[in-house]
């Protein structure tokens, strides 16, 4: 595989709709199936690493969709904000009762300097600006504070999988081929970092898990689930996740 940036999904190019407009669309399914299984464990993985560093901080989620992580970040930060592009996705966050805004990650509506933590999950793929983005999550970025990044990463058995597989639905009449997508490995994403960031590591998700369907199955699901906490932050194996998460140190 090609050592740049993919700058599109697997499948065959198609006409994307504006990010704004797929994910209001994406809103009303959005939710179907998490909170068990496969997507529990996606979202454990990543809350996890936000803990660790977001613990007793201010925190901000660029991307919060419908609040999903935010409401778990919420009981272990000092202050949780987030901001979405998606009126959609935000309504949902609200009924939750969260602190967002609506805003879009490379022009964030926050003051320099502003959070301990600032984090993005399952958003940065789908950013053709991804320089500007990475700008302003560590613009409001206090000195020392860090910036959970992370990525879809063409080195991974889940690039694959999604190569080989049809587009996944995410509404009565829309796919996850009608958004940009893109994918850069770890060396690829390093280039793109501001100044102002440092590398600090990574942690891998979703490293040998083959499709979404096996945390299903009692058992087999449960070692799927045990391999992938156990990979997560292993140096052999961490950069091998269909998404990897980059630690980044505010300088």
């Amino acid at each position: 595989m090609k050592s740049g940036p993919t700058r599109r999904s697997p499948q065959a190019q198609i006409q994307h709709m504006d990010n704004r407009s797929y994910y209001d669309d994406f809103s009303n399914w959005y939710e179907r199936e998490r909170g068990a299984g496969y997507h529990k464990m996606l979202d454990d993985l990543e809350i996890g690493l936000v803990e660790r560093y977001g613990r007793d901080k201010d925190i901000l989620e660029a991307g919060c969709g419908t609040g999903l992580l935010l409401d778990r970040a919420k009981l272990f930060a000092r202050t949780a904000t987030g901001v979405d592009l998606s009126g959609g996705m935000l309504s949902k966050a609200q009924e939750r009762g969260l602190s967002v805004t609506q805003g879009s990650v490379t022009d964030l509506p926050y003051k320099d300097e502003s959070f301990d933590l600032v984090y993005s999950v399952k958003v940065l793929a789908h950013i053709e600006d991804i320089e500007g983005a990475l700008s302003e999550m560590s613009r409001v970025t206090r000195p020392g504070g860090y910036v959970l990044a992370e990525f879809y990463n063409p080195f991974s058995l889940r690039y694959l999988v999604k190569a080989l597989k049809p587009p996944s639905a995410i509404s009565a009449a829309t796919n996850d081929e009608a958004v940009y997508t893109r994918y850069d490995g770890p060396g690829q994403f390093r280039k793109y970092l501001p100044r102002d960031l440092s590398w600090a590591g990574s942690r891998g998700v979703r490293i040998v898990t083959p499709v979404s369907h096996v945390h299903k199955v009692p058992v087999i699901g449960a070692a799927f689930r045990a391999a992938e906490g156990l990979l997560a932050d292993a140096p052999v194996a961490r950069n091998l996740g269909g998404f990897v998460i980059a630690i980044l140190r505010r300088n």
